[in-house]
């Protein structure tokens, strides 16, 4: 038997470096970040020589910011004693976002390279509203901050979530900004769903088994499902959500990056270049959207209803959403990839909120077997194989297939052959935030979204984005469903098969 390969390839050792990060007193950074950086910390995972600023508006110093990020941590015992360590490397600078502010953080940050003996490496990382990502690159050139290799300093990175963008022009803006301070190498887009194990081990699980990629095409599989369906309503986001809506929200970066990862090419090498490359590939092979003979769409808003036996408000109900409000919050679309492989085989993506269960996942529903085999001994009840990646609840890789039942009569029972991660690795991996600090630190951009992808991404989404919110006023494309239900009436055939077996 080989050896794990694991064993084999050891964690590099990071470069040292500082990570800034811009919103340091916000609810990601106390809810995603620290916690991300402090896992990597605990594992030894961080460069021997770091440091970790936080910025923001808010009137702080390194005491109180420490005491604020570390309080859930004063009760857990070793936690603690890790948390003590750590935090000795957390420091605030407040900024209002102007030249002089910026100017002074450089001061901040080359005292910081002495101290910390960090070269002059920085990562910046933008955990503020997308309207600041422009404000903040701008400052960050004139500040001299973007510039890498030059008067003895290191590398300087940056990072943005999404959404990159509002539409296909806001995005080309967004490019604009930051390559005229930032090479596209120093650019880190992260859309953390990209970081997850099982979406990860997809590439390996298709493109390291001989036994899969023949079949996947379509001469072997019917339709593929992408699915991302959430419990939640709005909550606290009315103001950002009202204003995107569930394409922007999901589609135009989680599911389509699902999606390509599905769909794309094997790619010559496993290299980022190579990969993001058949990723584009796959997004410019979309057929254009008709509902006769293109992709379809079915927008859906939820109305009252109950969650989990709890009377739960509509969509037009919750604080800070206007009552006349055509916001989607549900979509499904039916895309076609126009290529030889894929040619006529549907994939149905479907995201929403306050549907009945949190879940994400990826069916790959393979054809059904030629009945007259059997000589029609089974009727109609020969289920096809079907194969699911799912990422929530569980982290697994399931596999059902047809059986015989013990007995001397001939009858089939539909059996899972299922691969989870928490069966077959105690510690589970790191979380998604963690992965993606890991290798922006180590830079590598694997995981990232590349300019090219977002811009087929958005000139894909644009003209039906456009299309939808011209009619939606009108509420001729607006289907309402009640929260704790799978979505509009008009499409429930379809999600019964995508969603229920």
């Amino acid at each position: 038997m080989k050896e794990n390969t694991c064993d084999l390839q050891p964690d590099r050792p990071l470069p040292p470096c500082t990570i800034v990060i811009f919103g340091g007193s916000g609810d990601l950074t106390q809810r995603k970040l620290i916690p991300a950086l402090f896992a990597l910390f605990q594992q030894d995972r961080l460069p021997k020589h770091f440091a970790v600023v936080g910025c923001g508006r808010t009137e702080l110093d390194d005491t109180s910011y420490r005491s604020r990020l570390g309080k859930h941590y004063r009760h857990e015992g070793p936690k603690l004693s890790a948390w003590n360590r750590f935090s000795k490397q957390l420091h605030y600078q407040k900024i209002t976002y102007d030249e002089k502010s910026f100017s002074q953080l450089g001061d901040v940050l080359r005292n910081l390279d002495q101290r910390n003996k960090t070269r002059g490496n920085r990562l910046f990382d933008l955990a503020v509203p997308p309207r600041l990502y422009p404000v903040i690159a701008r400052l960050l050139g004139k500040a001299g901050l973007a510039n890498e290799h030059e008067n003895n300093n290191g590398w300087s990175r940056i990072v943005v979530e999404k959404p990159f963008g509002h539409d296909l022009d806001s995005a080309l803006q967004l490019d604009k900004i930051l390559h005229a301070y930032f090479q596209e190498q120093q650019i880190y887009r992260i859309d953390h769903y990209l970081a997850k194990e099982t979406v990860q081990n997809l590439l390996i699980f298709r493109f390291a088994n001989t036994i899969f990629e023949p079949v996947w095409n379509r001469h072997y599989i019917e339709y593929v499902g992408i699915t991302a369906a959430e419990k939640l309503g709005v909550e606290n986001r009315a103001d950002y959500y009202d204003g995107s809506g569930v394409l922007r929200d999901m589609f135009q970066n989680h599911m389509m990056q699902l999606l390509v990862l599905t769909a794309m090419e094997p790619p010559s090498q496993l290299n980022p270049d190579a990969v993001h490359d058949e990723k584009v590939k796959v997004i410019r092979s979309l057929r254009d959207f008709d509902m006769q003979q293109g992709s379809r769409i079915y927008l859906g808003q939820y109305g009252p209803g109950a969650i989990d036996g709890e009377n739960v408000p509509g969509y037009r109900q919750e604080q800070g959403i206007p009552k006349n409000s055509t916001t989607p919050s549900f979509a499904m679309m039916e895309l076609f990839v126009d290529n030889w492989r894929w040619q006529d085989v549907p994939f149905f993506l479907v995201s929403g909120k306050r549907l009945p269960r949190k879940e994400t996942r990826i069916v790959i529903q393979f054809k059904d077997v030629p009945h007259r085999l059997f000589q029609g001994m089974f009727g109609d009840n020969i289920n096809a194989n079907r194969l699911i990646i799912e990422t929530f609840p569980e982290e697994a890789i399931k596999l059902k297939f047809q059986t015989k039942s013990p007995g001397t009569t001939t009858c089939l029972r539909s059996m899972t052959m299922d691969f989870t991660y928490q069966e077959h690795f105690r510690n589970m991996p790191l979380d998604a935030y963690a992965r993606v600090l890991l290798d922006c630190m180590n830079g590598d951009h694997m995981l990232f979204w590349r300019q090219d992808g977002i811009e087929a991404s958005w000139n894909f989404l644009t003209p039906v984005l456009k299309e939808c919110e011209q009619q939606c006023g009108c509420d001729q494309q607006l289907h309402a469903y009640p929260s704790g239900t799978w979505g509009p009436d008009i499409i429930q055939d379809t999600l019964k098969k995508i969603l229920h077996n």
